[in-house]
């Protein structure tokens, strides 16, 4: 089983109009690289601690990031959301009834 990437990074940053979410491990280069690529409104934030996109997304929802920028966040919080939901295994238990009586289970 793969592990999911962590990073140490996260935020917002524009371009051409565009907010869009960045992650990254190494917060002096990564702001050199948009700045070079001419991105404005930058605000990237350290992570208390390694964490994957989806968590560094929820992080980020939590401290409150407003306009373009928290948009942003939550578009692609709710994209990786679904994708981690896609995941998921369901399980449904059949032959298993509940006493009325007693509230213990019995097998059918």
């Amino acid at each position: 089983m793969a592990t999911e990437k962590t990073f140490t990074v996260a935020g917002t940053a524009t371009q051409n109009g565009n907010t869009k979410v960045r992650f990254a491990n190494d917060l002096v280069a990564r702001i050199k690289i948009l700045n070079k690529n001419n991105c404005t409104d930058i605000n990237l934030v350290e992570l208390p601690s390694p964490m994957t996109k989806l968590q560094a997304l929820q992080y980020l929802t939590e401290q409150g990031i407003t306009g373009d920028a928290g948009y942003a966040v939550a578009g692609k919080l709710a994209e990786k959301t679904k994708l981690a939901k896609k995941g998921e295994v369901k399980v449904k238990a059949t032959g298993v009834k509940a006493s009325a009586k007693t509230g213990e289970a019995v097998t059918a």
